[in-house]
């Protein structure tokens, strides 16, 4: 595009855009595998929002930080093993800039060289509650979003080597935008779960963890890893990644400091898949309550505020139930008066909020019912306007995918320079506030809870128990018998 650069960004004075926001929001709506819009933001005043910019924004606030080793381990480094550290963002751009100020600050007892940092999941409403203009920096509206801001947005700032353990998210489809720094994704098709060994341990609502460290594999313990397809992409400033429902992503940061935001966009399946969150969360919850507390397994993840009661779990799986056949009402009856209301705007469907589901009739329009995976016919996807604009992220060889760290070196190249070539969830909820410590203790839990050399010799745990229990496929299907129960 005439005036704007490789990263996204117009020039000055200009805002013309490759994609209108009814053009854009099909493209997200129907698209089923990644891919990466360019050209897009380049007014945004978010662009701005850089670590030096966030700092003088929050003006000396706190927030928290999880502390990771760069170290690769064989074993994911879930949030149950990290540490935790609340400081400023001038104490954090310190530390990662290794400035000596940062030898007495809250990150003291972690050398920035063995250690990295992540302020993550950091939900803009809240952060700047005090400052509710800064929302309108975040404009989703040319994603063809309407209303959708920073207010539904989440920040995410990292130093090099923060990483996300893979996961697939149970609600909605992904839109990243990269502000400073780059990200470099590994994402993985629904159809490879399997192959991607799901636990819910730890738990948390809304998030499946993989039980393999996909950037480092341990191809003894998880063989079936190898039959898995990477699409792996580097995101730049500027450029925003559609991550579509259910595909599976570990993302970690490859430069000194990251900063993105994202924003999840709510689906008409998600009130399915609440049912199934329901049943996950009162199966953990009642297993993982009654063992002994004195196992150390740190089963709950640091989001999740508490372990619920199994009443309170039954009354959201009720109310899940309730809120599913209510919309599902409200869906026939609006496809029923569609013809008469062709041309109107469809209205945003309802927030997610975990175990707080509600949903009024007009509140219940299909989202992507023009566009569903099951109605969108093979021929329209080649209708996709792939080019300089929106840059398909396409998989790897099956020799790279499967060589862990090693095989992304070679990835680490301008997205579009890629393309000349021809290759290239949450939840909007309260966060456990977990105890600050910044006394020199070493991260706890480094290992797996069933990562021992002799745990195929061992005995079967809850946890083994649960994995079955709460896999996905086999939850999917609870989840149907229990509406066909419940419908009768």
């Amino acid at each position: 595009m005439a005036g704007a650069d490789s990263r996204g960004r117009a020039a000055p004075g200009e805002d013309v855009k490759p994609f209108t926001p009814e053009k854009t929001r099909e493209i997200v709506m129907s698209l089923q595998q990644p891919a990466v819009f360019c050209n897009m933001v380049g007014d945004w005043p978010a662009l701005h929002w850089d670590v030096k910019h966030l700092s003088a924004m929050l003006d000396g606030k706190t927030i928290q930080f999880r502390i990771g080793l760069k170290a690769m381990d064989l074993v994911p480094q879930f949030e149950t093993s990290c540490s935790y550290v609340k400081a400023t963002l001038e104490e954090f751009f310190a530390w990662s800039s290794g400035q000596p100020s940062s030898l007495s600050g809250p990150f003291s007892c972690f050398e920035h060289s063995k250690y990295w940092a992540y302020a993550d999941y950091k939900y803009i409403a809240r952060i700047f509650e005090d400052k509710e203009e800064v929302f309108q920096d975040v404009r989703w509206s040319d994603f063809g979003f309407p209303g959708r801001s920073g207010k539904e947005s989440t920040l995410w700032i990292g130093s090099e080597g923060a990483n996300t353990p893979c996961h697939l998210d149970s609600y909605g489809c992904n839109l990243v935008l990269q502000i400073q720094g780059r990200k470099r994704w590994h994402l993985f098709p629904p159809g490879d779960t399997s192959f991607l060994y799901p636990t819910r341990i730890p738990y948390e609502e809304s998030s499946i963890f993989s039980k393999v460290n996909v950037a480092n594999p341990d191809l003894k313990r998880f063989p079936e890893f190898k039959n898995t397809t990477a699409h792996v992409v580097t995101l730049s400033p500027g450029q925003v990644l559609l991550v579509p429902k259910h595909w599976w992503h570990y993302v970690e940061s490859i430069d000194p400091i990251t900063v993105s935001i994202n924003s999840w966009i709510e689906l008409d399946s998600d009130h399915e898949a609440r049912v199934e969150e329901a049943i996950t969360r009162t199966l953990v919850c009642a297993l993982k309550s009654a063992e002994s507390s004195s196992d150390g397994d740190p089963w709950l993840n640091p989001t999740e505020v508490e372990a619920t009661s199994h009443e309170v779990n039954l009354q959201y799986l009720n109310q899940a139930v309730s809120v599913y056949f209510k919309c599902q009402k409200a869906n026939v009856s609006e496809q029923a008066h569609r013809s008469s209301r062709a041309g109107q705007e469809t209205r945003a469907p309802c927030k997610r909020r975990k175990r707080q589901v509600s949903c009024e009739p007009q509140d219940c329009q299909l989202l992507n019912h023009e566009f569903s995976s099951s109605t969108f016919k093979a021929e329209e996807l080649q209708k996709i306007p792939f080019g300089p604009h929106l840059i398909q992220v396409l998989p790897q060889s099956q020799e790279t995918s499967s060589l862990g760290a090693g095989a992304v070196a070679s990835d680490d190249r301008d997205l579009l320079h890629e393309n000349e070539g021809g290759h290239f969830g949450k939840l909007h909820c309260t966060r456990k506030q977990l105890v600050m410590s910044n006394d020199c203790t070493t991260p706890a839990n480094q290992m797996d809870s069933d990562s021992s050399p002799n745990a195929l010799q061992a005995a079967l745990s809850t946890n083994d128990l649960l994995d079955c229990l709460v896999n996905p496929h086999v939850i999917r299907l609870v989840a149907q018998l229990l509406l066909e129960r419940a419908r009768v």
